[in-house]
């Protein structure tokens, strides 16, 4: 018989009951289930609701439940649905009595709430420390190469050159703002639902606060129906995963570009590498097109998680125990992808020589020699003509704009003199974006200082 069969003539069907059961996968739950049950014991008992000496007893057979749980001393069943149900079975075989009086002024729509939200708190904790170290692998790449010049691109194609420094700290700038999204995400999560009851609160003299205090919880939730029907800080998470999996694949893109004979800037690592089976010559970049690929499996679990809330009354539905599934994906995908990646790119070998042979192709300069008219005296929009027409002769004779001769450029613009050649320069046209958040090796050095810092 169910825990809540008292009103049915006839159990459930097997295979039913099978098919609906969560606690293939909300057993994961069972460290913040246990928790918060032992905080729910311990409120009741100081309001006297429930004995202080049962309350006791409670918490010590849940204590000895997550000892077994970890020791791998116990088989969860489909019969008691999930892991909430599980637990309370597991507590009323150890201690008898006392455990069937936990359930006094709580609901599983509040406990799984609470449940979830202790459990979101935990990870992001995880994924904070995972990108922290992430960022940790950027920036010591990014001090060693301040001076590595390297092609800057837009439209995939030749655009100014920058540092490979630079570049490594956009993505730097991308996984701080995703650090930040998850501590976001962590402050609406940090509110509980615990005492809210089934949706419209509870008749006992209960204290949430405390409850809260001991769960370490910041607030407790203003309002019982949206308390137990809110998964609002679930989407959040897998968004936030969503986003940050987009910026690990665009990084990955770019790896696996780099790595190819055509780029050559980097060699991927052995230990990152895999081989082809009929193709002795291969090493392919596997992890890095794995990570782009699980980018789309995070997408899908927030596509689902959304399509599920979208149309569901107030207050609970059954529709929300399928929050978990794609909750744990993200998670697990995000966590394993984060992990890799940092690994990764530290094992990575660069090739700045290739990179700076690159960077001397592709009129990267062109803009630097239209700011040198500009400084002559002409508008900008001339100089900008000037320097077109200047490319496409060089195009068609076949050489770089550094190497055209001061007797043609003056022929062109009288305003061309000497200096104009070392302008040109491609370190020095890097050096002059000396702009804040510029290219410039020194705004580079005080970027990579500030985030240290920070």
């Amino acid at each position: 018989m169910k825990l809540w069969g008292g009103r049915f003539g006839k159990d459930m069907d097997a295979d039913v009951s099978a098919w609906a059961a969560s606690i293939g996968f909300d057993k994961l739950l069972y460290k913040e289930d246990i928790e918060g049950s032992i905080a729910h014991a311990k409120m009741l008992a100081k309001q006297g609701i429930i004995d202080g000496g049962d309350a006791a007893r409670i918490e010590s057979g849940l204590l000895g439940i997550a000892e077994d749980i970890e020791a791998g001393k116990v088989s969860f069943s489909d019969e008691n649905e999930d892991v909430h149900m599980n637990i309370e079975a597991l507590l009323t075989e150890r201690v008898g009595e006392p455990a069937k009086r936990l359930h006094t002024a709580r609901s599983r729509n509040d406990q799984v709430a609470a449940d979830t939200r202790l459990w979101v708190k935990n990870d992001i904790l995880e994924i904070e420390g995972l990108l922290a170290a992430l960022r940790s692998a950027l920036l010591g790449i990014a001090k060693a190469h301040t001076a590595t010049l390297m092609p800057g691109y837009t439209h995939m194609q030749h655009a100014q050159p920058v540092s490979l420094a630079f570049h490594l700290m956009a993505y730097y700038e991308m996984f701080l703002r995703d650090s930040a999204r998850f501590w976001d995400v962590y402050g609406r999560t940090d509110v509980m639902p615990l005492g809210s009851g089934a949706l419209a609160g509870v008749s006992y003299d209960t204290d949430r606060r405390y409850a809260a205090e001991l769960l370490g919880f910041a607030d407790i939730s203003a309002n019982a129906m949206d308390a137990v029907s809110d998964r609002d800080f679930a989407i959040e998470y897998i968004s936030a995963a969503a986003i940050c999996m987009m910026h690990l694949s665009r990084s990955c893109e770019e790896l696996i570009l780099w790595s190819s004979q055509e780029f050559a800037f980097i060699e991927m690592d052995d230990s990152f590498s895999t081989g082809s089976s009929i193709m002795p010559q291969k090493k392919n970049p596997d992890m890095a097109e794995l990570i782009r690929g699980k980018t789309g499996r995070v997408y899908g679990d927030l596509i689902g998680i959304l399509t599920t809330m979208k149309a569901l009354p107030l207050a609970y539905n059954k529709d929300m125990q399928e929050d978990k599934e794609p909750l744990f994906d993200a998670s697990a995908t995000l966590k394993s992808c984060l992990s890799v990646y940092t690994g990764m790119v530290g094992a990575m070998k660069i090739k700045p020589d290739a990179m700076a042979a690159a960077a001397k192709k592709g009129f990267m300069n062109a803009t630097d020699a239209a700011d040198y008219l500009v400084s002559k005296g002409l508008p900008f929009r001339k100089a900008h003509e000037i320097i077109g027409k200047l490319v496409a002769y060089c195009v068609e004779k076949g050489i770089a704009l550094e190497e055209a001769e001061l007797p043609l450029l003056e022929q062109i613009a009288p305003e061309f003199e000497e200096g104009f050649f070392e302008k040109i320069g491609l370190k020095a046209c890097m050096d002059a974006k000396a702009s804040q958040g510029g290219t410039a090796e020194a705004r580079v050095l005080e970027e990579i200082k500030a985030a240290e810092k920070r």
